[in-house]
């Protein structure tokens, strides 16, 4: 009791200068810092592992065996206590960490206590028995650590992996995401297989029954596997990759992810669209951006038949030439009349712009106003339809005041 209050008193001591320390770490990677406010969390305990081995060698020193035998199990258990909480912390499902944590804890307190050789005979008798094999409690628990251990390293080397080739500016995007997932795939896989072999199931038994068990799953699941292929193959042909523009039917946007199943599809508008893989090879697809980032936008106008049409020309590709994202070179704007109407001269004004990400219709917006604040500088009119009624026969006769009602 008198080691937890010591400890509690440090903590509050050293309370203010951690803190301030931690604060001028701002700069460093971000698992650092992770590390740091979990230790922080935690120095109570610190302490006490610290102050309670350094009694535990004091004593021994002393030849005080019987009572330093004490210290030594709390001190064990202590040390035991801080290693597993900031261990499990790499564990990310909730209950597999309770689960990892439970179990080296228990683990942890009969080695203290001397009472494992027990333990272990007492777990090993515990067993079902399913023909030939036998399943006992102790390789049950031995094959939850180990696949708990198997797929943190897994997820901790697909991260690292999957870091190291984002960075590569070599690997076009949709490699890297290609090279992330069988990454994923294999490591996943190797995990699942150990899990399997741990708990002592025969690998080579289980071949004839995962051939027909697949031929199942494959009749029932041809959509899934379908999405599946469809994703390899995209990321294969790079067809489709993280950035470009695309548009299919009515969804128009920025491709965000590629998923094993669909596409992560994100609107102007903010919405997600999630696209099935295999809707992209069977489908027709308007890539804007799959071999160079620049798009041709259209515009269409008319002018009245009283304008000089050369004129009209000039002042409409100087107009959206001054626009900003309105290239100049390589393809500078160009206008060309396209027919007489029945009220106005049809001219097309086409330009060219290199980020279709930023927007289409706020572009289109842009060089319109500039094409109305051109027109009203140069006295240029946009007409608008007239009609005029004509009544052809005999003049209708005029009715009298007294026949009105």
């Amino acid at each position: 009791m008198g080691l937890v209050v010591v400890s509690v008193v440090l903590r509050l001591a050293t309370r203010g200068r951690i803190d301030a320390w931690m604060r001028s770490r701002e700069g460093v990677p971000k698992w650092q810092l992770r590390l740091l406010i979990q230790l922080r969390d935690r120095l109570v305990l610190i302490y006490f592992v610290i102050l309670s081995w350094g009694l535990y060698w004091v004593m021994q020193q002393l030849t005080w065996p019987s009572r330093s035998r004490i210290i030594g199990i709390f001190a064990t258990m202590a040390f035991a206590w801080l290693v597993i909480g900031l261990g499990s912390r790499l564990v990310r499902n909730r209950t597999l960490r309770r689960i990892v944590e439970w179990s080296l804890w228990a683990y942890a307190t009969l080695v203290a206590l001397g009472l494992l050789d027990e333990a272990v005979v007492f777990l090993d008798s515990m067993a079902v028995s399913i023909g030939t094999f036998r399943l006992t409690a102790l390789v049950l628990i031995k094959a939850v650590l180990l696949i708990a251990a198997l797929l943190t390293g897994a997820r901790l080397v697909t991260q690292a992996a999957a870091g190291g080739l984002r960075r590569n500016e070599d690997i076009s995007p949709s490699m890297q995401v290609l090279a992330i997932k069988v990454t994923q795939l294999i490591l996943y896989g190797f995990v699942v297989l150990v899990g399997i072999q741990s708990l002592g199931f025969d690998l080579s038994g289980l071949a004839i029954l995962s051939g027909a068990i697949g031929v199942g799953i494959g009749f029932g699941l041809q959509k899934v596997v379908s999405n599946l292929v469809s994703g390899v193959i995209i990321l294969l042909d790079r067809s489709i990759k993280p950035g470009d523009v695309i548009s299919l039917g009515e969804t128009f946007g920025w491709i965000d992810s590629l998923g094993a199943r669909y596409v992560s599809v994100v609107t102007r508008d903010g919405r997600e669209y999630l696209i099935p893989n295999e809707d992209l090879i069977t489908g027709q697809v308007v890539n804007w951006t799959h071999s160079n980032d620049r798009v041709r936008l259209d515009i269409y106008f008319g002018t009245s038949y009283h304008d000089d049409p050369h004129l009209v020309r000039r002042v409409a590709i100087a107009a959206a030439t001054g626009v900003t994202r309105v290239l100049a070179v390589p393809n500078a704007p160009v206008c060309h009349i396209v027919g007489f109407g029945d009220s106005s001269v049809d001219y097309i004004l086409r330009f060219w712009i290199s980020d279709p990400t930023s927007g289409l219709t706020n572009v289109r917006g842009n060089v319109y106003l500039a094409l109305w604040d051109a027109f009203q500088d140069n006295g240029i009119s946009i007409p608008f339809p007239q009609r005029e009624v004509r009544l052809l026969g005999e003049d209708l006769p005029a009715k009298s005041p007294e026949s009105a009602p």
